[in-house]
């Protein structure tokens, strides 16, 4: 208990530069030190450490696309999340696996399950420094933690206090009404129903009671199909959708999808209006708000950072679609595919991490042409750690917890709960997982490990799950 204590003191203080040595001797001990841990450290916008908590008592399955569904977010606003000490340079690939982690990784990587081809990096987030580095500067198929990109360049365009609006317009004499998509995919029967209100008490204000209801996806260009085609992992990329174009009720995991997000959405709204006494004489029809339309109501989703953590613990496809997209009209690029590949990568660029021979596809993972090297994946936790960029805490924060969170709900080694934080990555043939873990000597390491041609699909996560825990206690 005296040890539990201790680390419940390290927690709550969050003293910078002071490293965390969480110690688990036995796996009860170290159970108990993870839940005083999870409970200690409060709540996240996306209610992460209340989940953590709830994970402590009651185990319950989890996932995002290629994973198992989780338990429900919260909504609590953010809080701080202590940070590493700086890093002032992106970390650089050395030629050859270098340092004490050599011996203790090595043996771990002739697992027949990581298949012929395996990049590497580890780096200590106090200083910068690659402690271990297997072809890390070779870009790879990344599968999900491509995220981890897509969160810091929306995180760095937007602001983690940005958020995404779902706007509804009249024409001035309120006969036209449009919903406008801002590009939220979450949003939601309670927010829909909540524009309704508002235009409803809009429209009777100006004694109008029946309209012609259009809906507007004009901010995102080109392609509305993934290049994977018709798939439950992802819905079309449409800046209107309700609940991501889920049509099984779920929140998380695969699905089967709408056909036309936009439509059923703008649908679902006008039997909303209906039941607040607002008939529609036509629609919903596509189309473009109408000349000198007003703001009638609106609707805005969870902050960025809050968007990111829930993203990145559940590997979530259309919100990363969706930040990417972003992170586009942020800083001028057209909306797509294409607009968010160069919008991503310019964003990488200003924070000089290493790019060579990358290549951003999508924000999702869920592309194969997506090229991402461990390098900069251990670059880019490093600059999320950096007290240099606080914008960027909720990659961090958002990392599904070993044995708790996420993903990782039930993936860990005896020792790992609650002590490893890493996005998982996979596709039949590619296995991937980066995140931090707590070294034996107190540091604080960001990790990034890549299996290429694997056997089988998640054939690779074992050994992946075993490296990382090589890396603690």
């Amino acid at each position: 208990m005296k040890q539990v204590r201790q680390v419940t003191r390290v927690l709550r203080t969050g003293r910078r530069g002071q490293p965390w040595r969480l110690t688990a001797g036995a796996t009860v001990a170290g159970l108990a030190v993870a839940a005083v841990a999870v409970s200690a450290a409060g709540p996240w916008d996306s209610g992460q450490r209340t989940a953590e908590r709830d994970r402590a008592v009651a185990l319950s399955r989890t996932g995002g696309a290629h994973h198992r569904p989780t338990a429900p977010d919260g909504s609590d606003e953010p809080a701080p999340a202590p940070s590493a000490p700086g890093v002032l340079a992106a970390p650089r690939a050395p030629a050859a696996a270098s340092g004490p982690i050599a011996p203790v990784l090595e043996p771990l990587m002739t697992d027949p399950g990581l298949g012929p081809v395996l990049t590497a990096s580890v780096v200590d987030l106090t200083t910068g420094k690659q402690l271990y580095g297997k072809n890390a500067g070779s870009p790879m198929t990344p599968a999900s933690t491509i995220k981890i990109a897509t969160a810091v360049a929306a995180l760095s365009a937007t602001g983690p206090t940005h958020r995404i609006p779902t706007t509804v317009v009249a024409a001035p004499d309120h006969r036209t009404v449009t919903l406008v998509g801002g590009g939220d995919p979450t949003l939601d029967q309670e927010r829909l129903g909540a524009l309704a209100d508002g235009t409803a008490r809009a429209l009777r204000e100006h004694g109008v009671s029946t309209v012609r209801l259009t809906f507007e996806t004009s901010l995102y260009r080109g392609p509305v199909r993934h290049p994977i085609g018709t798939n439950d992992n992802i819905a079309p990329v449409t800046p209107l959708m309700l609940d991501e174009g889920r049509l099984d009720g779920s929140t998380r995991g695969p699905a089967g999808r709408a056909e036309d997000p936009a439509h059923d959405a703008a649908s679902a709204f006008v039997s909303l209006l209906t039941k607040r006494g607002i008939n529609t004489e036509a629609g919903p029809d596509q189309g473009r708000r109408p000349a000198k339309a007003v703001t009638v109501a609106r609707t805005l989703s969870a902050p960025m950072s809050a968007l990111v953590e829930r993203m990145l613990t559940n590997s979530d496809n259309d919100i990363a679609e969706a930040l990417a997209r972003q992170t586009a009209v942020a800083d001028g690029h057209p909306a797509s595919f294409a607009g968010g590949q160069a919008a991503v990568t310019a964003r990488l660029k200003r924070l000089k991490l290493p790019l060579a021979k990358v290549r951003l596809a999508d924000g999702s993972g869920l592309n194969r042409a997506d090229r991402v090297s461990a390098a900069l994946l251990t670059g880019l936790l490093a600059r999320a750690a950096d007290p240099a960029h606080p914008e960027l805490r909720s990659v961090l924060t958002g990392l599904p917890v070993a044995g708790f969170t996420g993903t990782l709900t039930e993936r860990s080694e005896a020792r790992t709960a609650g002590l490893v934080r890493a996005k998982t990555g996979s596709l039949t043939g590619v296995d991937t997982l980066a995140g931090t873990a707590v070294s034996a000597d107190g540091r604080l390491l960001a990790f990034a490990f890549m299996a290429g041609n694997t056997p089988s699909y998640g054939a690779g996560r074992p050994a992946l799950d075993r490296m990382a825990s090589a890396l603690i206690p």
